[in-house]
């Protein structure tokens, strides 16, 4: 068993990584349109194009760490090797210069599609960490856990401090007060990274018996059906979550008309996402955590879609159901990402390759491009329903927002469910995979 300070440890490099992917899910749609200022329907096409970039580097990146040896290991030397510059283009793309539109424009997607690369460059060799860290199954939910808890702390640290933050460094000025803000919390997550370097080891070794190049390793990857399962899966899911986190800010803001209730809306929902990552471990001891992911998107779809019913300015059922619905939906988090680790042991039984850094990034890839979805079809909702930034909202206008808001990441939840109908990695055939594996190890 890993020790409880060695998955603090791990947990605390998705604190790192969660100061500013929740940042960029819950500000950055609202920050380019009310405060850089470029239009909705460019910042939904930005977030989805910028992603799609996604598709070269992602795989890039796992074949690389796959690649990797140093006296350190495969994944860990990438925490220290790329934390500042993934702290440094994080503040440039919360910069706003003083130029054209068209400018910001491009200066948006340049910047934003720099900090991709190099939360790419940070981010799948830590991920991959997570499954070299033991081959124990529980454990490994355990591991995810813990990281997820951390990471929604980070998350939580995100919603409570942003906008206050915003409005005392800046002393009125949101654009000061945004470039700060982040270079405050960039700092941090630098500190971060650096303290989960130090706590981890690992322990599963590459053993990999041919060389594997970026096209062998894609055909190994689409031969395994339960990496095509857990891929779409992924996608589906991170659209929602990316779609109503994106829309969240917007929905109290024009649609409960509570401004002031922002921040204590969408922190109360961090915590909620706190709390299902937290007993994610203790409900996989008793359900098989197949079982339990497809049971938790149902609840959550349904939990989403009540949204829909709540009537205007009705700001503590709101907040309930937000709450309720982060807390089922995240507990199935930490599952998703062991059940990576149970793929890529998978493939090594099945094709005698442990590619690791492959499945990580491939699967990270689809969750990005769900979260790019998520972001794109924001920023075309608003702009397709006539939104004006920082402006009372035509009751249509509102409509739109409640619809994207509720009913639309429920229905990913729902399909979410589908698919992973159809996994077949349960825990007792995870559990004799292993135990074939290490016979097989022992005796060579």
């Amino acid at each position: 068993m890993l020790s409880r300070r060695e998955k603090v440890a791990y947990g605390l490099g998705d604190t790192a990584s969660n100061i500013i992917f929740q940042t960029v899910m819950l500000f950055l749609a609202f920050f380019y349109t009310d405060i850089f200022g470029i239009p909705a329907a460019v910042v939904g096409t930005m977030f989805l194009v910028v992603r799609l970039v996604d598709a070269i580097t992602d795989p890039l990146m796992g074949l690389i760490t796959d690649k990797t040896r140093s006296r350190h290991g495969q994944f860990r030397p990438y925490l220290i090797w790329m934390a500042l510059p993934f702290a440094f283009f994080s503040v440039m793309a919360f910069t706003t210069p003083d130029v054209s539109v068209d400018s910001k424009i491009l200066y948006a997607y340049v910047t934003y599609c720099l900090l991709m690369l190099a939360y790419t460059a940070i981010n799948i060799p830590y991920s991959a960490l997570g499954g070299v860290l033991t081959a124990d199954p529980l454990e490994r939910v355990s591991v995810q856990s813990y990281r997820f808890v951390f990471g929604m702390l980070g998350g939580l640290l995100v919603t409570t401090t942003t906008l206050p933050l915003v409005e005392w460094l800046g002393g009125g000025d949101s654009v000061i007060g945004y470039q700060l803000t982040i270079g405050a919390l960039s700092v941090l997550g630098i500190l971060l990274f650096t303290l989960c370097f130090l706590g981890t080891k690992e322990r599963l070794k590459a053993q990999q018996t041919r060389h594997m190049g970026l096209k062998d390793g894609l055909k190994i990857l689409w031969k395994n059906p339960q990496w095509r399962r857990l891929s779409l899966a992924a996608a589906l899911v991170l659209t929602g979550i990316a779609l109503k986190n994106t829309l969240a800010i917007y929905y109290v803001k024009y649609y409960l008309l509570r401004e002031d209730m922002v921040t204590v809306f969408i922190s109360i929902g961090m915590v909620g996402n706190i709390l299902g990552c937290a007993i994610a471990q203790y409900v996989t001891r008793y359900i098989d955590k197949v079982t339990a992911y497809v049971s938790i998107q149902v609840i959550a779809a349904f939990v989403c879609a009540a949204a829909f019913f709540v009537p205007a300015q009705d700001i503590v059922l709101a907040t309930v159901l937000y709450f309720f619905w982060g807390f089922f939906l995240q507990m199935g988090t930490p599952m998703l990402w062991a059940k990576m680790a149970d793929v890529v042991d998978y493939g090594f039984y099945k094709f005698g390759v442990r590619a690791t850094g492959m499945v990580y990034s491939s699967i990270i890839f689809f969750i990005k491009l769900g979260l790019a979805l998520g972001g794109a079809i924001g920023g075309w909702w608003l702009a397709f329903y006539d939104y004006v930034p920082d402006q009372a909202q035509t009751a249509t206008t509102q409509q739109g927002i409640l619809i994207a808001f509720a009913l639309l990441p429920a229905l990913a939840s729902l399909l979410v469910a589908i698919v992973m109908r159809g996994y077949t990695l349960t825990q007792p055939r995870v559990q004799a995979i292993n135990r074939e594996l290490q016979q097989t190890t022992a005796g060579q």
